[in-house]
């Protein structure tokens, strides 16, 4: 099995006519992702390669069955994107677009409160499930199918540097996320911990952290009282001062929070086998898993 996408899934790309969403659109076709249709406001009757461009995202879902949505939509768009694809009651909606102002996705957060679609991001790679389905920018030879191992991630380059190691030590995995790493976002650790812990394929989870926020902590005292998979963790930012905003926008050290240690320390005491040395995470789970 596998969490949120699956080979059932059919997607559609908002921004599919741009350079990157032409580009990202033909990598998820070629991985074998099933993408039935694309949104470009003003462009309908047109195509993408095979793939059928509409108005908007109503229409698409309507003509194509469409259940989740890629967007590839600038910042300054991005964010009445992802309510446009909630609007036409997509489940799932995997924001690629870096950059969309935090006032933009605090709207975007009021706006689907009590909706039932699922956002993952902005500003992530993306989610794939290995063999089946690919949703976004992330390199798709790494991956390995049909093994054991969920991977969640505030990282996006961090995802892929430890689906090689795993894939490297012949360890697969069930579903990769790259939750983002904006102060406003989506689907958070917790959210995909514990759909982890309800497959019955998911034997053991990796979860990649960084410095900034609360979220690990929280993740850490979830894991302790409602997972009973071997959990392997890591944190970036070890090194970074004070102060200074490391890559992520939601990548700060403030006050006496955030810090790469208390995260550290609060996975220990939820139980989390934690890694300090990135190169040795592959070694780390062929032992724990």
């Amino acid at each position: 099995m596998s969490i949120f996408v699956n080979k059932e899934t059919k997607l559609l790309v908002q921004g599919i006519t741009g350079r990157e969403g032409q580009f990202h659109t033909r990598q998820c076709v070629e991985y074998g992702t099933q993408v039935v249709a694309g949104v470009t406001p003003g462009k309908a009757g047109q195509k993408m390669d095979d793939v059928p461009v509409f108005n908007t995202v109503k229409d698409a879902v309507s003509a194509t069955g469409a259940n989740c949505s890629m967007i590839f939509v600038p910042p300054p768009f991005a964010a009445d994107a992802i309510m446009e694809a909630v609007d036409a009651e997509i489940e799932l909606i995997v924001a690629i677009t870096e950059g969309i102002p935090v006032m933009d996705m605090m709207k975007v957060k009021n706006f689907m409160a009590g909706k039932n679609s699922r956002l993952i991001g902005p500003n992530c790679p993306g989610i794939i499930t290995p063999g089946e389905c690919k949703i976004g920018i992330m390199p798709g030879p790494i991956h390995q199918p049909g093994g054991p191992i969920g991977v969640v991630s505030r990282s996006g380059t961090l995802t892929y540097e430890v689906v090689h190691q795993l894939t490297g030590k012949g360890i697969g995995q069930t579903t990769c996320i790259g939750i983002g790493g904006d102060p406003v976002n989506g689907t958070n650790f917790i959210d995909c911990l514990s759909a982890f812990q309800d497959d019955p394929d998911t034997k053991g989870i990796v979860m990649v952290g960084e410095i900034g926020g609360t979220a690990e902590e929280e993740a850490a005292d979830f894991i302790a009282a409602n997972v009973n998979k071997p959990v392997v963790g890591f944190i970036a930012g070890l090194t970074a001062p004070p102060g200074r905003r490391m890559g992520h926008a939601g990548a700060i050290v403030s006050g006496g929070s955030g810090t790469a240690q208390g995260k550290i320390e609060a996975m220990k005491a939820g139980g989390i086998h934690v890694c300090e040395n990135l190169g040795q995470l592959g070694d780390i789970c062929a032992q724990v898993f």
